[in-house]
């Protein structure tokens, strides 16, 4: 799997080098504008109520309360720790679910941006087929669908452990891989679903190679780490560094 997670990353300078050479800027900059706009607007308002329904939740349970009577320095630190998991895995669910919506409506692009990689990569046109984009449109959508369920289920199910002292310093990391996972897991989809692979066959395919995911997954989310550049920059370098990916697997597998 290390070796899959190596070759996801690679792929991402090769998509920079694919991208300036083949001027695919627009397609890069249209929607990485539109996600960043809505990422902006949406972590504003979580940011505004998530700390608020945090400390609803610390008093109407009796936890302040009780800390306060205790008045055990060991425990404040504990409950204080804790608090800050919980806000980081319900900030990493916001972003989890708002990533899905992005790519929900994106997919149009996304499939199309993806169908133009691997044309220009096996040097053949590309015809735009209205029917065969909608069938793909489709299936990204059924699958962002799918992953938001399964997503949300894995991280609500870790987030009862967040609240277990020590272990549930673990979460955070649990998550992240999760997250990571999950994502690449559609961006690498576009190229599967091209090669005639079935929803079925597409998550089988990438169940066997984790790393393809989770290192596409993780370069993402560190772009994230540059403001407004990296956010505008992050979706699409995604579909064009999975698509990429891809081809350097095959390559690797084949020597």
């Amino acid at each position: 799997m290390l070796k899959e997670i190596i070759i996801a990353i690679q792929s991402y300078f090769k998509a920079h080098r694919f991208i300036r050479e083949n001027k695919l800027w627009k397609w890069i900059l249209i929607p990485g504008i539109l996600y960043t706009i809505l990422f902006i607007i949406s972590l504003s308002y979580f940011s505004s109520t998530s700390s608020e329904f945090i400390e609803w939740f610390i008093l109407k349970t009796g936890l302040k309360s009780w800390n306060e009577k205790l008045n055990d320095g060991s425990v404040s630190f504990l409950l204080a720790f804790g608090t800050m998991l919980v806000w980081l895995i319900s900030l990493m669910l916001y972003f989890s679910l708002f990533k899905y919506l992005f790519l929900i409506i994106g997919s149009p692009i996304f499939s199309y941006l993806s169908e133009k990689t691997a044309a220009i990569m096996e040097g053949r046109n590309q015809p735009i087929d209205s029917r065969q984009m909608l069938i793909d449109i489709k299936r990204g959508i059924q699958l962002s669908l799918r992953n938001s369920f399964w997503q949300t289920i894995y991280i609500l199910s870790i987030l009862l452990l967040s609240l277990i002292p020590v272990v549930g310093w673990l979460t955070a990391f649990l998550v992240l891989i999760i997250e990571c996972y999950y994502y690449g897991f559609s961006m690498v989809d576009y190229s599967l679903e091209r090669k005639k692979m079935s929803a079925t066959q597409s998550r089988l395919f990438i169940s066997n190679h984790k790393g393809l995911a989770i290192g596409n997954g993780m370069v993402f989310y560190m772009f994230h780490i540059i403001p407004i550049v990296g956010w505008v920059l992050a979706p699409s370098y995604a579909v064009v560094a999975a698509t990429l990916s891809l081809y350097s697997f095959q390559d690797s597998a084949a020597v």
